[in-house]
């Protein structure tokens, strides 16, 4: 048998409890920064109910944070739908990037219960592993303990937001930015392609916000258009990197 073969049907023969073992690091992360989500899912006044469904059923930190942002702003429901599509799109080409390495013969409804559990930490361990191909149990496993892990921590941010003082969960606003700088920071100083699409992203939402002619415009769209154009003109920019 080829090295090839071997290595494919080691990854085929692995199980739900090796997935979950994988996904410890990532489940031990998501659970400050869930728990940062609860806090100002309170404090922004959103319902317990909302901000729990949130986790449940969207399930993918980066947009649940926008999508708090934008309620608190009095944003739309449609915009705000419509901006967590475009910040989600990039699920699209990891799932599909992910499905070419499961296990040949997996029916379309692992498939699609399995593409409901990636997350960007997720698909990073997945695509990371030596096997060529990976069992679903493998995928499962970790996507799930992931997925109850920041669920868990969800739970505990609106605990303990009931908890606090209203002047103190009010100042919790801040927590966003901080989290946004802190996830963002490290990548921009290794890549100078996402240096330019982040500063010019800031710069074209800057105009947005503060150029009278766009006075009308909501936050929502603001974000939406600042996003779009500042991937496309980073796309025509650094093609190299698009392709990668």
């Amino acid at each position: 048998m080829s090295m090839e073969g071997a290595a494919s049907q080691a990854g085929e023969r692995l199980t739900f409890r090796d997935g979950a073992k994988a996904g410890i690091p990532v489940a031990i992360g998501y659970i400050p920064i869930a728990v940062t989500f609860g806090l100002l899912a309170k404090s922004a006044g959103i319902p317990d109910s909302i901000g729990v469904l949130m986790s449940l059923l969207v399930f993918a930190g980066a947009s649940q944070f926008v999508g708090v942002n934008l309620l608190a702003v009095g944003v739309s429901h449609w915009e705000i739908v419509l901006t967590t599509l475009i910040l989600n799109l990039r699920h699209f080409l990891m799932t599909a990037s992910l499905s070419r390495r499961i296990a040949p013969g997996t029916s379309k409804k692992w498939m699609a219960l399995l593409s409901y559990g990636v997350t960007d930490e997720t698909f990073s361990v997945a695509s990371f592993r030596r096997e060529q191909n990976l069992s679903p149990s493998f995928v499962l496993g970790l996507n799930l303990i992931a997925f109850l892990a920041w669920n868990a921590g969800t739970w505990i941010g609106l605990f303990l937001g009931a908890g606090l003082p209203q002047s103190l969960q009010a100042s919790m606003g801040i927590a966003l930015y901080a989290m946004f700088i802190g996830l963002l920071a490290p990548s921009l100083k290794k890549s100078r392609p996402m240096l330019v699409i982040a500063l010019l992203a800031a710069a074209i939402h800057s105009c947005l916000k503060w150029v009278p002619l766009f006075k009308g415009l909501s936050a929502g769209w603001g974000i939406m258009i600042a996003t779009v154009l500042a991937a496309t003109v980073g796309a025509m920019l650094f093609p190299e990197e698009a392709s990668a």
